[in-house]
């Protein structure tokens, strides 16, 4: 981590002892942070109305390496961090838990003493606000979410009980954003209870696309030396409707299947795990006979296909993770005898 990421813990840490020896002037700043104003002040109160990025200034410090910050003085990490390229994480933001993609990095953070006598809430919470708002962060939630929310959302944030995760209902959570001119936006929540603290990190990041579409020799290759081909095969989203790159994957099967006539395939559709599993179940069905209708409206002899769905059944990737998920959600053709 680059030395200037590494001092903005520290210039966390230093602000909370010169807090310390100015009571009444400190509470006086901090009741001055959340009033509107014509000067951009580092937090957005709730009672304002729904969040607006494009109301935050854009922060151009150098942040440094990503996750961008060091742990405070004598705090570290509780377990091995998680870190991932791209993944779906949801933060509190007016009150909803709202999905961001990007870059992710969270984790529970504990004291290297390992003694609890040394864990302080005021101290862990103080030290990240400071620091974030030093580069330009600004506040933009704190509270906690309703039974109803967590109850809404929860099912689709599967990571949900993996170490450093936040989002539960009655969880007091602070949510910041550091706007980037680039669009690179990085979102921070924190959380902490007198038993351990949690922070995610998350920069915007447009999702990059790394499944290529098979071509029909490719195809035929690997149903003749595997007995199997998987295709990720573009639908509709919760729908069973191809888009136009999916009709093309299609044209591809045609074509192989044009090439030898004697193959029989059978057409599996697959989904990611993410909402309800009957639901996930007849979306691969009927996107599995989707497949297998457009076969046939291209000339191919029914009696040389069949379709079923398994649904979020038989993963071959990580769930837990939005590219392991558009991994799970395909069409496998398997060579019949």
């Amino acid at each position: 981590m680059k030395n200037s990421a590494k001092k903005f813990a520290i210039i966390g840490i230093a602000i909370i002892t010169f807090s310390c020896n100015n009571g009444g002037e400190t509470q006086k700043a901090d009741n001055q942070d959340t009033v509107r104003s014509e000067t951009p002040t580092n937090e957005q109160p709730n009672s304002t109305g729904k969040f607006d990025i494009n109301s935050i200034p854009v922060s151009d410090k150098d942040l440094g390496d990503f996750p961008f910050f060091s742990f405070p003085e004598g705090l570290v990490a509780l377990n091995k961090p998680i870190e991932r390229k791209f993944d779906k994480l949801y933060f509190a933001i007016d009150g909803v838990m709202t999905p961001l993609e990007g870059k992710v990095w969270k984790t529970g953070v504990w004291t290297k003493s390992n003694q609890s006598n040394d864990w302080s809430v005021a101290f862990f919470e103080k030290s990240y606000d400071e620091a974030i708002k030093a580069i330009g962060g600004v506040k933009i939630f704190d509270g906690t979410i309703t039974n109803e929310e967590y109850e809404k959302y929860h099912p689709q944030a599967t990571y949900l009980g993996e170490d450093g995760s936040i989002g539960y209902a009655g969880e007091n959570i602070k949510t910041y954003v550091i706007r980037r001119a680039d669009g690179g936006d990085v979102y921070i929540q924190l959380s902490a209870t007198s038993g351990v603290g949690k922070i995610n990190i998350l920069q915007k990041e447009g999702f990059k696309q790394t499944i290529s579409m098979l071509k029909a020799d490719q195809i035929q290759k690997d149903l003749n030396d595997k007995g199997k081909a998987v295709l990720h095969i573009n639908f509709d989203t919760d729908k069973a409707t191809l888009k136009a790159d999916g009709k093309e994957a299609v044209a591809e099967i045609t074509k192989a299947l044009n090439t030898d006539k004697m193959l029989k395939i059978s057409i599996n559709g697959y989904t990611d795990n993410t909402g309800d599993e009957k639901h996930n179940l007849d979306l691969s069905k009927q996107r599995a006979e989707t497949v297998k209708k457009e076969l046939i409206k291209s000339g191919i002899d029914v009696n040389r296909l069949s379709s079923e769905g398994f649904g979020q059944n038989n993963p071959i990737a990580d769930n837990n993770t939005e590219e392991g998920k558009s991994q799970n959600r395909r069409v496998e053709l398997i060579k019949n005898k």
